[in-house]
């Protein structure tokens, strides 16, 4: 039976998210800065390596969530947890039943 997400849940998911997100595009920001700080490259070949970049990283959860919907709590969050944006132990105030749900749907991927 899938579990129904506790209103709890929902509040925690809305408080954390910004601070994953936030997180994570400082990661994505480092990667790009190896891309820009690369001595062996072409300033061409770094444009272009940024510009795909950034058109594929705008379309991840991790950045592109800004007005969430309770009903894809659990699809943002497998998002987030696929794109490296949060770990398992991100998750560890959420409901046991939650993080379960998480960690089987993962297992399944």
């Amino acid at each position: 039976m899938a579990y129904e997400f506790k209103e709890r849940d929902w509040k925690l998911f809305r408080k954390k998210l910004p601070g994953w997100q936030e997180a994570f595009m400082e990661k994505l920001i480092e990667e790009y800065t190896a891309i820009l700080t690369d001595e062996n490259a072409k300033a061409s070949a770094k444009f272009w390596e940024m510009d795909r970049r950034i058109r594929k990283d705008k379309e991840q959860t991790g950045v592109m969530i800004i007005s969430p919907s309770r009903r894809f709590l659990k699809f943002y969050i497998v998002q987030l947890c696929s794109e490296g944006a949060v770990t398992l132990d991100d998750l560890k105030d959420f409901s046991e039943e939650l993080q379960e749900e998480i960690r089987e749907y993962l297992q399944d991927l």
